[in-house]
């Protein structure tokens, strides 16, 4: 980024900013079964052969367990004034459920950490859900597909974390991801739990239904913890509690088709308003949604609705790329879960959405990444913390000068960072309070 550039964005970012790093408690803290931590679904899906592409687990990871102090040393060497990390609930409460016993060395660790952190002048963004679920609750009721058996557990267990943590932590995460969640645990059965209709890699599951089923109960105990944390712990507190979104920006493959243009935004609300206009605007499903899914996409309640309408305090954005898409003439297969559209890299005039990285689905957009804040701001208005962003690098794992000067993340976060969000602040009046980058860690990769 050259000079003249950087003074023209200087000083748009609020003073009270937050800027840091992102983390997972899974691909991170190792100590998988120590210290009384229990079992999660990730623990069993990294030890199932077959299940993870290099036969890896996350039993070690990088020994954020053991070395907290010490990363908590490199990140204040970094700059940074906010980390996000998400707690491991099988490490607090082993057998998940709201009758289940407490384990208080995993309580001490997450207390021991946070106060590192505030010692050294670093705010927690704490995520008390990042896809870890305890595998007891998977074996005793089906998890999620269970709305009325995983809610009150999953309610209990927030009980507890804002009870011991509250009183530092003043930022909070119910779920990060729900619709990753969703589609790679039970659509494509890549992710924990691993389930799908697709025999070849999944026993169980139900690509057409399932997804849509662990979605809603995810909105709505997300509303249940909300509402709970407003009413019985913010007054004293004083915290903020939100819910954390994925999407990247779908853009029009033939920007003069007006088929391409609804299906780049049909595709945006498949994606993101999901969860976001149930949550943020209607207390709804899009109505894009409702039209393809019928009654395969569940219903509110109107006790529903009300409960998840107004449940976050803020937009949390997880978003890394650009995707063109192209209308389809024909109808929506059964397992379609993105807005029956086709999704390429390149638009009609043959320009790519970005330059490569190392990760096939992720390349450098930022582009994309400032229309899609306007999108959400205009379609949403709340004030966003961007709670995950950035990239690998190709070649990152051979040594290089190129590499080791890390040209390509560096050229990415001008983009993202010095261009994008700062213009979208200061020429777009987008409200945005918070960048996080994924990730801190070398981390252990799902």
């Amino acid at each position: 980024m050259d000079l003249a550039t950087v003074q023209d964005v200087k000083g748009v970012l609020r003073p009270d900013f937050f800027h840091g790093f992102a983390t997972a408690a899974a691909q991170i803290e190792g100590a998988w079964n120590q210290d009384g931590k229990g079992v999660s679904i990730w623990d069993t899906f990294g030890h199932t052969p077959g299940k993870i592409a290099d036969g890896s687990n996350a039993d070690d990871a990088v020994r954020a367990y053991d070395f907290y102090r010490e990363d908590v040393a490199l990140l204040k060497s970094c700059g940074v004034n906010a980390y996000r990390f998400s707690l491991a609930w099988s490490r607090i409460i082993p057998l998940g459920g709201a009758d289940d016993p407490v384990n208080e060395a995993g309580i001490q660790f997450y207390s021991d950490f946070i106060d590192e952190l505030l010692r050294n002048g670093i705010t927690p963004f704490v995520t008390l859900f990042h896809w870890d679920i305890p595998q007891s609750l998977e074996d005793r009721y089906g998890g999620m597909l269970n709305q009325e058996a995983y809610t009150p557990d999953f309610v209990r267990y927030a009980r507890v974390c804002f009870e011991r943590f509250g009183d530092r932590v003043k930022h909070w995460i119910t779920y990060n991801e729900p619709g990753v969640y969703t589609l790679a645990g039970y659509a494509a059965g890549v992710h924990a739990p691993g389930r799908s209709s697709f025999r070849e890699r999944s026993e169980e599951g139900d690509s057409s239904t399932e997804p849509f089923i662990v979605a809603h109960t995810e909105l709505v105990s997300h509303g249940h913890v909300s509402k709970m944390y407003r009413e019985e712990f913010k007054p004293e507190q004083q915290g903020t509690i939100g819910i954390t979104l994925h999407g990247n920006w779908s853009e029009a493959w033939d920007e003069e088709d007006p088929r391409d243009q609804e299906a780049a935004e049909r595709a945006r609300e498949f994606e993101i308003s999901w969860f976001a206009d149930p949550v943020y605007k209607t207390g709804d499903y899009p109505a894009s949604m409702r039209a393809q899914l019928g009654d395969r996409l569940p219903r509110f309640t109107p006790e529903e609705s009300k409960l998840v309408l107004g449940s976050s305090e803020f937009y949390g954005m997880n978003s890394y790329t650009t995707f063109f898409m192209k209308h389809k003439d024909t109808p929506p297969d059964i397992n379609d879960h993105k807005g029956n559209v086709e999704i390429l890299d390149e638009n009609k005039n043959r320009v790519p959405r970005g330059e490569e990285s190392d990760t096939e689905w992720l390349r450098a957009a930022p582009w994309g990444f400032r229309k899609l804040l306007n999108w959400i701001y205009s379609r949403y208005q709340m004030p966003i913390y961007i709670t995950e962003n950035g990239t690998t690098a190709k070649g990152e794992f051979e040594p290089s000068p190129e590499v080791l000067n890390d040209t390509f993340r560096i050229k990415f976060f001008e983009g993202y960072v010095g261009n994008a969000v700062a213009r979208a602040v200061k020429e777009d009046g987008v409200d945005i309070r918070s960048y996080f980058a994924w990730t801190f860690h070398d981390n252990w990769g799902k």
